[in-house]
């Protein structure tokens, strides 16, 4: 597929996603639709990842951060490195793809925390889960990233 109709998908795709979820939120109580918590255009704060089966709360001097923007374009900080991607948004699943990221030299903890968010974002499709705004993206393999609403305090 070219790139211009890459785009288009993409944009589509995005643009479609908060209708696929407002068809599903409907509430047996009132009847009435609940507003779907989006997932792009949003700056979310890493809050922890979950690795097979142990937490990795972010270190202190860290302020990990993601954005999914509605034309697919992704960016962040990985707990000390600045990265770019495509993220391709469908349905409840998003994949991180062309992940770019600077090289800079940080202590341990952080650079720890950084490839274990990294490799978890980039393990394949992901699952998205908004609640209270609280997402959660978990891999095949039960692995998840955790984060908030808003920017690093």
């Amino acid at each position: 597929m070219n790139r211009y109709k890459q785009r288009t998908v993409l944009t589509a795709v995005a643009a479609l996603l908060p209708l696929v979820v407002a068809c599903g939120g409907r509430t047996a109580d009132s009847g009435a639709v609940a507003a779907p918590e989006p997932v792009t255009g949003v700056e979310w704060r890493v809050d922890s990842v979950t690795a097979g089966g142990t937490v990795h709360h972010t270190p202190a001097a860290a302020s990990p951060r993601l954005r999914i923007d509605a034309d697919g374009k992704a960016a962040g900080n990985l707990g000390c490195n600045l990265f770019s991607a495509r993220a391709t948004v469908h349905g409840d699943r998003i994949t991180f793809g062309d992940v770019r990221t600077t090289k800079m030299a940080c202590d341990r903890a952080r650079t720890a925390f950084e490839q274990t968010l990294a490799r978890t974002l980039t393990a394949g499709p992901l699952t998205a889960r908004v609640d209270d705004g609280k997402l959660t993206l978990t891999d095949g393999d039960g692995d998840a990233v955790h984060l908030s609403r808003g920017a690093p305090e």
